[in-house]
């Protein structure tokens, strides 16, 4: 019986660190992608980091990405960028793939 136990007990831990892992890489993902939308509005370092805080912040509005990619799209929008919901779809899988790389070196 204790053996079944471990074993719950094992799957559990693994639950928890995977759902953190999965935490931590889109958090990092949302930053990256708020920084680069910031290179695109010609946004200064202190402008940058504190839209990138905003973009984090973005993804707490619903589950899912759509939360964030309204926030890019939109702001992108209104500074003058003509961007396709493609195009950050498309930058999200970037950033997604880039933000587990960084976190697996880490």
């Amino acid at each position: 019986m204790t053996d079944l136990h471990d074993r719950e007990t094992a799957f559990e831990n693994k639950f928890a660190h995977d759902a953190e892992v999965e935490f931590r890489v889109t958090a990092r993902r949302n930053r990256l992608l708020g920084q680069w939308a910031a290179g695109l509005l010609g946004l200064t370092p202190a402008e940058t980091d504190s839209y990138a805080k905003s973009v984090v912040q973005a993804d707490f509005e619903e589950a899912g990405d759509e939360d964030v990619i309204r926030k890019l799209l939109g702001d992108l929008v209104r500074g003058g960028h003509n961007i396709s919901d493609l195009e950050v779809r498309n930058m999200l899988a970037v950033k997604t793939a880039e933000a587990r790389a960084q976190i697996e070196a880490a």
